[in-house]
């Protein structure tokens, strides 16, 4: 797993966003907050629990940090965050009948990490299931996978060449972007009608391993040319990018039909999408 990047974890179907330190798994109070009481403004609420909370001088708060966790819109924002020890503790401040089976719940991640600290592939295997939860067929989730290890390995060849803001990140990332697909990353979430959603998370087969290589070339041309800092990773990046815009253009010359797709899953799980597409084909 990517230490120090926002994760997801599922507690009876809702979403509980996460972060690793070191060893230790830190949770967004806010989600945690919005899974016990169901609160349609969780945020408010745990503004109001907070503030009572320090007037009673409760040690509760203490427990908390400050994170940057990803939200729906892509972007990374301050966020109250605390360890399994911290949770339980706000747990009792909630009046919810669900806080037993969220102890529960919430002891069993924590033994996961150890698990997965012992044996990393458990937490790939944990990440296949969240996204067979989510609708997506086998075929895809290993593209998607293996697009997340060479995203890694990118942003890691990227911090050891000079790249430390988040900024440049995102530019570097919309130079591959533009190259390889005609389209920065908001454009072609729009060009999906996608918002706060995670734009990989609703491309199809060519269009992620078309995203692979544009990012695969990219750490190749900055590793055989030894690049160091923003500019001449910007240049590698938009060389690497074209390496994939190149390959696209020449298949959609061969079959006529363009790789980019409005196509989302937002409504119709991608198993079901691509399940249509096979029945389709067989009966013509």
């Amino acid at each position: 797993m990517e230490k120090e990047d926002t994760h997801i974890a599922i507690f009876n179907g809702k979403i509980i966003r996460r972060k690793l330190i070191g060893d230790k798994w830190f949770f967004s109070v806010v989600d945690v907050v919005g899974v016990l009481t169901e609160s349609d403004d969780p945020r408010n609420y745990w503004k109001v629990l907070k503030h009572r909370l320090n007037e009673e001088g409760s040690e509760v708060v203490t427990f908390c940090n400050q994170l940057k966790l990803k939200s729906g819109d892509g972007k990374e924002y301050e966020t109250d965050c605390a360890d399994t020890e911290g949770i339980f503790r706000i747990i009792q401040s909630i009046p919810s009948k669900k806080a037993e089976p969220f102890k529960k719940w919430l002891a069993k991640v924590g033994y996961e990490r150890v698990q997965e600290i012992e044996n990393p592939e458990l937490a790939q295997d944990r990440m296949k299931q969240l996204y067979e939860l989510k609708g997506y067929s086998k075929d895809w989730i290993e593209k998607r996978l293996r697009g997340i290890a060479i995203r890694q390995e990118l942003t890691d060849e990227w911090k050891q060449r000079g790249i430390k803001r988040e900024k440049e990140f995102a530019i570097l990332t919309n130079e591959i972007s533009q190259a390889a697909f005609g389209k920065t990353v908001e454009e072609y979430k729009s060009f999906k009608k996608l918002k706060r959603e995670n734009l990989r998370d609703h491309m199809d087969d060519l269009e992620l391993i078309f995203s692979m290589l544009g990012e695969a070339a990219t750490t190749k041309i900055a590793k055989s040319k030894d690049v160091l800092g923003f500019e001449e990773n910007k240049t590698a990046a938009r060389q690497g990018g074209e390496v994939a815009g190149n390959a696209r253009k020449e298949l959609e010359s061969k079959t006529g039909e363009s790789v980019l797709t409005e196509d989302n899953f937002l409504e119709t799980p991608e198993k079901k999408k691509r399940k249509r597409k096979i029945q389709i084909s067989y009966a013509s």
